[in-house]
Parts: structure tokens; sequence; C-alpha cells
């Protein structure tokens, strides 16, 4: 029986292995392990890639979030409003920062944050909103900035699931005031270990980020602020440099597998594959399918040698981490269905055409 696992980067590896290795060997041999000359390299080049004017990378998606926010002075009195379909890590961000996450729900074709829903949930303790490119489709840019702009919102854009996606035509994370994203491996741009980065075009932000990630300081000893220890090292820097060249080539190869997914799973009853919308990019950081039975069909995947994952089962305004906040079920019908149906398949650059089809032909017999 053939076995087809989640994800499997054997072949990316490959790739960029010389050149890995040549980075990796400089920066032993230099002892540049933290703030070394490749880290300003890769976010040169990074936000250069996302059409921005500063990167700042620090160590996580996570800290990419909270940073971001820390810089745009949110704390204890102010709402930040976020879709309740989303991994944690994007409340979580508020919550450190003491302000208090307002959770919306979302659009039934993308799964990204419902504008209608986000204006409806604006008061005047609203301080920004986190539209979160969910699964790596853009969210309705256009719309969200529209309202935040009109309401004096700052927009900070999840970009963790989505790099290199555009939306009518511009790369996201260049959309908003700040863009944030995520290098965990098994992102479209994975470090060999944890690591993030905030793109903007405000010198004045990224200026605040860089002394947030570095305990506030600005010459070695010279603290301005109240600072964290969030700094990008410079061996995931050196990684993720020389993935970066092929970025757009791999997210290219993620659509031709999606879309030979879509042609294999199309009209089959049951089976609800994903929408791309005619005026943006889908990077396929997750290809997911709905399905009426999917804890069933999912343990049986598993069982027919796929390898599967449910992203993301619980929505946030339902997390036992948020029961303070006082949401209930049925708060948010759309997050919660959507929850309860999802299926994420075996994707990534290069997997092969055989295996796309045992996984669909293993997906048909159970539907």
């Amino acid at each position: 029986m053939m076995q087809v696992n989640f994800l499997d980067f054997s072949e990316q590896y490959t790739t960029i292995k010389d050149e890995v290795d040549i980075g990796l060997k400089r920066v032993f041999e230099t002892g540049s392990f933290i703030m070394g000359p490749d880290v300003k390299d890769f976010e040169n080049s990074f936000a250069q890639y996302c059409e921005c004017r500063n990167g700042v990378g620090v160590n996580s998606g996570t800290d990419a979030l909270y940073l971001a926010l820390a810089a745009l002075d949110v704390g204890v009195g102010d709402e930040i409003i976020l879709p309740s379909f989303t991994f944690i890590a994007t409340a979580l961000c508020v919550s450190y920062t003491g302000a208090t996450p307002v959770f919306v729900d979302v659009e039934q074709e993308t799964y990204n944050i419902d504008s209608e829903s986000f204006k409806k949930a604006i008061t005047p303790k609203t301080k920004a909103v986190i539209p979160v490119h969910i699964y790596g489709q853009a969210a309705n840019m256009k719309e969200i900035c529209e309202i935040a702009k009109e309401h004096n919102i700052k927009v900070v854009e999840d970009a963790c699931q989505a790099h290199g996606a555009r939306y009518e035509g511009q790369r996201i994370g260049s959309l908003g005031d700040i863009g944030c994203f995520s290098f965990y491996p098994t992102k479209s741009l994975g470090a060999f270990g944890d690591g993030g980065i905030v793109v903007t075009d405000d010198e004045e932000i990224a200026e605040k980020i860089q002394m947030l990630r570095d305990y506030g300081r600005k010459g070695r000893y010279d603290h301005k602020v109240k600072g964290y220890n969030s700094r990008l090292d410079t061996v995931q820097a050196v990684v993720l440099a020389a993935k970066l060249k092929y970025l757009d080539e791999w997210n290219q190869m993620r659509a031709d597998n999606a879309a030979y997914y879509n042609e294999l799973l199309a009209g089959i009853k049951g089976v609800k594959i994903p929408l791309i919308k005619d005026n943006r990019t889908h990077v396929f950081q997750t290809y997911a399918v709905r399905l009426k039975e999917r804890d069933r069909i999912c343990d049986q995947m598993k069982d027919k040698g796929v390898g599967v994952l449910i992203h993301y089962p619980i929505p946030l305004h339902l997390q036992e981490a948020y029961k303070d906040a006082g949401y209930k079920k049925g708060d948010f019908p759309v997050s919660e269905q959507i929850a309860n149906e999802t299926l994420s398949l075996p994707m990534y650059p290069h997997i092969t055409k055989d295996k796309i089809e045992f996984v669909c032909d293993a997906l048909k017999s159970l539907v």
C-alpha cells in the first residue's frame, strides 16, 4: 500500500543543500550566530520580495504579530478585531499586550475574515484589525482597509500562511500598515527551526520593532524602551535566503498540485473543493476540502496510509483559553461550521501526481 505523508520537504533540501552548506560554514567560521550580516541581507531581500521598504527579522510569527502590536502602542483598554477561525497565535499576540481580542466570523467561501462582521464589531476602543490570509489566500483587503481607514484603525496582516500571495496584483504583507510572517518549518518559506519577520513601509514602526526585538536598545547598552529577546538568528537567515530564491517556483508547483486535486475531486458529491477569488492568488500553504463526515473520513484516510490533518477543529471563541471572553456556541456559525468540516490533504511542492491520485481515490471511496 502506498504511503503519502502530509509533508515531505526532502527534495526542497536537495535543491538548496549546497548553498546552505556554504552559508552555514561561513557563519560557523565567523561566529556571527546572532544578528550576523546574513540577517540584514535576508531582511532586505524579503522586504523587497514583499514590495515593502523595511523588514525586521524576529524569532517567530507569533512574535512578529506581538511586536507589531507593541510598536503600535496597543495595550490595556484597547480592542483588536480578528477572525475566530485561525490558529490561536493570532489571538495570543493580542492577549500578550493586555488588549482584548474581539472575535468575528469569516466568509463561507474563503474562510477569511468577513468584512461586514468586522465593521459591526468596531467600537471606540478598537485600535487595530488582524486579517488572516488563511491557508494561503488573501483576505478581502480592499474592503478591510477602507473600513479601517474610515474608523482610523490600523491593519496588521497575519500573513503567516501566505508567503508570496497577491491581492489585486499586490503582494500580501504590503497591503496594510504592517505585515507579519512566520518561518515555521512547515510554511511555504520555512526555516530549519523557528523564525519570523515583520515588513512595513513605515520607517518609525520598523525602528520601534528593531529596538523591541533586541532588548529595546539602540547601542549595546543604551536601552530606549523595555524590549524583548526576539531575534532571527543568522543560521535561519542563511536557510531562508537560499529558499527565497525558489519561493515563486515552489508556490507555482503548489498551485499546479491544487489544480490537479480540484480536477480529480470536482463534482464529487459530498466534497467541497477550495474556491479561489478572481482578484487574488492562492499559494496553498494548506489544501483543505469540506466534508460533512469529516472526523470519520479523517480517521479512515489515515488507515489507508494518507497523512491528513485538521486545521482548525475548535474556533477561537470556543477555546477553553478564551472562555473568560464570554463567547458561546452559535456566536459565529460560519467559523463553527468550517471548523467541523475542513480536512487538510497532503500538499507540498514536490508531491507527485500518482500520490495526489492515490489521495483522491482514497477520499472518493470514503465519501
